[in-house]
């Protein structure tokens, strides 16, 4: 895709890296979740789980931290603005309504969590947020300082919004950043290829763009390779 830079000799040193998978939840990626009832293509937001994969089983292979994040919200909505409850309910899909998989995006229930395919192990933190982005209103900036983490490869869905929202956040509070193309998501094929042509402005203004197999490539062989 355009936006995508070439292939570089930039490694990725695995013990300052940390893989960020945003928000691969039932609630976004099953038939019977929220994205579904606002009317959203959940086959489209499908198609990076492959990708994802061989980032995980990589990132596992090289003990890289790997941070899961599930967006939703308290059973009371305590912490739920009015206004994001009120565009849930202008999209169909309102906050809190029950669902096939459960209430809409509230925490503990069955959509809510991450899907099997990309189920996290042991040791791997899950972090809740209440917003779009992975550092509002959550423990993630405490997460990746402990573990001295400068860079973050960014997946997930949707590419316009949660995605998005981390990585700007991400990048203002100095992280290098790696958005990988193919490893995220929109229902609106235009909103992600935009999404991702916003990164590479400016000379890489919020960091670069790759695919999955590029993000592969610049792992080192063993970690001892890098210095």
């Amino acid at each position: 895709m355009a936006a995508e830079s070439a292939p570089s000799l930039i490694w990725i040193n695995p013990a300052d890296t940390a893989l960020i998978i945003i928000d691969m939840q039932r609630d976004f990626l099953d038939p019977g979740g929220y994205a579904a009832s606002a009317g959203l293509d959940v086959n489209a937001l499908r198609r990076p789980i492959p990708a994802i994969q061989a980032l995980l089983t990589a990132a596992r292979r090289f003990s890289m931290l790997v941070v899961h994040t599930r967006e939703g919200h308290r059973a009371d909505l305590s912490d739920c603005p009015p206004t994001k409850l009120a565009r849930s309910r202008a999209a169909g899909a309102e906050i809190g309504s029950p669902g096939p998989l459960g209430r809409l995006l509230v925490r503990g229930d069955y959509g809510h969590d991450i899907i099997d395919e990309l189920k996290p192990v042991p040791g791997e933190p899950v972090v809740d947020k209440p917003g779009y982005g992975a550092f509002h209103q959550t423990g993630l900036s405490h997460i990746l300082e402990t573990r001295g983490i400068s860079q973050l490869i960014i997946t997930g869905v949707t590419t316009e919004v949660c995605v998005h929202s981390t990585l700007r956040e991400a990048v203002d509070r100095g992280y290098r950043c790696v958005l990988a193309g193919d490893a995220c998501a929109s229902a609106y094929p235009h909103l992600h290829q935009a999404a991702l042509e916003m990164v590479a402005v400016e000379g890489g203004i919020f960091g670069r763009v790759l695919n999955s197999i590029e993000l592969l490539a610049e792992l080192p062989s063993n970690q001892e390779t890098i210095p």
